[in-house]
């Protein structure tokens, strides 16, 4: 039996494009929105952000240097934060009542600067009980420390877990820990999953 159900957030919970960032810093810098994604990837700032090694204000003047943006600190978490879509991928209505039933729980690969944002924008996240955050934790899915984490908290065995992810790798690094869980693909296969389990959401 099902007693803690967990989420993934972003792609789950809420929808992202990072291109909107990467446009929006192109008029802004001396590079093109295609290549601001490839100089990032070529450090490991946003991976030392999320993992909680790097302080927001370390890697958003680090990041700043890297691209020549020349800006304040709040301008530039205003625009890391632009990804995100208005339009949640589930409904409130589903969390809530989740939350009436079951353990609610948050697990996600993010950083202090989305999460704040986030956290003031999308009133629905009031409804889980807690929020197993990479950055936080000190470590990024699929390593086995963010998931065993998580189920510190879920106050019941692994097999009496529920998680959805977008990420097939981060599915599978929660299935090593004997956590039962699924790849995320829609509202629809994900009510599928839960109907499967018992999980009542109505």
């Amino acid at each position: 039996m099902i007693r803690t159900v967990i989420f993934d957030l972003g792609g789950v919970i809420v929808p992202f494009d990072f291109r909107r960032a990467y446009q929006a810093m192109a008029g802004l810098c001396p590079y093109a929105a295609e290549e601001i994604p490839r100089r990032i990837a070529a450090t490991d700032l946003v991976r030392g952000l999320e993992s909680g090694r790097l302080k927001p204000e370390e890697f958003v003047e680090r990041l700043c240097e890297l691209l020549d943006l020349r800006m304040s600190y709040a301008e530039f978490c205003r625009l890391w934060s632009s990804i995100f879509l208005p339009e949640t991928l589930i409904p409130e209505s589903l969390l809530e009542a989740l939350a009436r039933r079951y353990r609610l729980l948050l697990l996600s690969n993010t950083n202090a600067i989305h999460f704040e944002m986030i956290r003031e924008h999308y009133p629905l996240l009031a409804h889980f009980h807690h929020a197993v955050l990479s950055y936080e934790v000190g470590a990024l899915k699929p390593a086995p420390e963010i998931y065993r984490d998580a189920l510190a908290h879920a106050g019941c065995t692994p097999g009496e877990c529920f998680y959805t992810d977008d990420v097939a790798a981060y599915v599978e690094g929660a299935r090593r820990e004997g956590i039962d869980a699924v790849q995320f693909e829609s509202l629809a296969q994900l009510e599928h999953e839960l109907r499967r389990r018992g999980i009542r959401f109505v």
